[in-house]
């Protein structure tokens, strides 16, 4: 049997993401809706077709575009963020839509319609780093564009981001005209309103191992300290997603709180080495500066569920001391306590992002051998779920109906162990939906109490 053929070839990848999309979602979610349609119809899909592009896919909240030539990537890009620019010129910051544009030159695969490969992934990682409303490109695209196009560009120097082996060398375009309104720093723009109740965004922690490797690990402890914190009735925590678009950039604590209209900053780093692990963590006040709280937290690797909680139930009571953080600990329940699948499951999801053929299939590899571990590692089941049901939805899957049957199985399976996990409940309901199942709610609502049943039902709101 004749292996099948690799569809290599170079193109220019330009990857758009809306910024704070969840929390203009959570504010109006019809509304926000109904404008990206708008401007889809009216303003990208125009300029990506006047440019000779191609929509490889679409998210709730970005598009992923394929082009031959990176000077109509730059110049689709530039058109496309001035119009912004001039559409958002009434509109209150804090309503406003705004994107951040990632383009990379590279070598990309092609599977179907789809493409994936280093060439997407840096662009990717691009996106992640641009300023809203900004275009981030890297140094192979400013050197092919730059006696093409009369932009400037601003050199953000060498940075390294996940999961590519070297450092990436990072250019911003700069467009000064008049009917620009981005600014090199996007501390200038206007803040977003605060929440009434006390808000915060976790940043992601800086990896003290010395091995690259370790950065799941670090990145896994920042997604339970939010989980943590996000169990807080009283407490407005900013979703993962947002936050860690600050990751690998040297960015002050005020701007991020006046970019996610957030009164407290937590940041810190992880270490672990070998049995061992520290996190050191300090809460910070966004708006002054300063600092409220500081500690690290030391322990064997047996005690890291404990470390965490801790952390969080350390920031609850500085935020708010007349409120019992205890409530961190009673709905603490771990839907795993052995390590190993533990950090199966962190290392798988570290790779689910970004959403690629190999990714899945590398996270589900991992999961299965977590499950192996520990059948009820619920979110690991509900992961599983969710990389089968991505499988489907973007034509990867070899057998469709076998890869619906797995993940409304594992979808079932998470159900059944998630207990008050808005997180786990979200996922696998979100999956039972697009399989068809009407009792996906119904069967969560089993599982969940009231509370817990809401908060889950807009995570699946997010995620839809």
């Amino acid at each position: 049997m004749s292996e099948r053929r690799v569809q290599r070839r170079l193109a220019a990848i330009l990857l758009a993401d809306v910024v704070a999309y969840s929390r203009l979602v959570g504010e109006d979610e019809e509304g926000t809706l109904e404008k990206l349609k708008v401007l889809r119809r009216t303003l990208t899909d125009p300029k990506i077709k006047e440019h000779r592009g191609r929509v490889v896919r679409t998210t709730g909240d970005g598009l992923l575009v394929e082009f031959a030539s990176v000077v109509d990537a730059v110049s689709c890009a530039v058109d496309i963020q001035r119009e912004m620019a001039s559409r958002n010129a009434d509109v209150p910051a804090d309503r406003r839509i705004e994107f951040r544009i990632g383009i990379n030159l590279g070598d990309i695969i092609r599977d179907g319609r789809d493409v994936y490969g280093d060439g997407v992934n840096v662009a990717a990682r691009l996106e992640a780093l641009a300023a809203p409303g900004g275009i981030c490109v890297s140094r192979v695209v400013r050197d092919q564009v730059r006696d093409k196009l009369g932009f400037a560009f601003d050199d953000r120097g060498e940075q390294h981001v996940k999961n590519i082996a070297r450092p990436v060398r990072v250019f911003d375009v700069n467009m000064t005209e008049e009917m620009m309104t981005l600014t090199p720093d996007p501390a200038a723009r206007a803040p977003v309103a605060l929440p009434d109740k006390p808000s915060i965004a976790v940043l992601p922690f800086e990896n003290m191992s010395g091995d690259p490797e370790q950065e799941y690990f670090a990145n896994g402890m920042v997604e339970e300290i939010i989980t943590a914190l996000s169990r807080i009735r009283w407490l407005f925590v900013i979703a993962r997603n947002s936050s860690f678009t600050y990751k690998g950039r040297s960015i002050s604590v005020k701007q991020v709180g006046r970019e996610l209209g957030v009164r407290y900053v937590l940041e810190g780093s992880v270490r672990k080495g070998g049995n061992r692990v520290r996190i050191t963590a300090q809460l910070i006040e966004a708006e002054t500066g300063a600092h409220l709280w500081a500690d690290r937290f030391d322990g064997l690797l047996e005690d890291v569920f404990d470390l965490q909680d801790k952390v969080a139930i350390n920031v609850a009571g500085v935020i708010e001391p007349a409120l019992q953080a205890a409530e961190v600990r009673r709905s603490a329940v771990r839907s795993t306590n052995d390590l190993t699948a533990y950090d199966l499951y962190l290392r798988a999801l570290a790779t689910f992002y970004p959403i690629t053929r190999e990714g899945l299939l590398q996270a589900l590899e991992l999961l299965h051998q977590a499950l192996n571990i520990d059948r009820h590692c619920g979110p690991a089941l509900s992961l599983a779920a969710m990389c089968q049901m991505r499988l489907v939805r973007e034509s990867w899957a070899e057998d469709p109906e076998d890869t619906i049957r797995k993940g409304v199985d594992l979808a079932r399976r998470a159900l059944q162990v998630a207990g008050d996990d808005p997180s786990i409940l979200a996922n696998a309901a979100f999956v039972l939906a697009n399989f068809g199942e009407d009792m996906a709610f119904h069967l969560m609502s089993e599982s969940g109490t009231e509370e817990t049943i809401d908060r889950a039902g807009g995570l699946v709101g997010l995620l839809g």
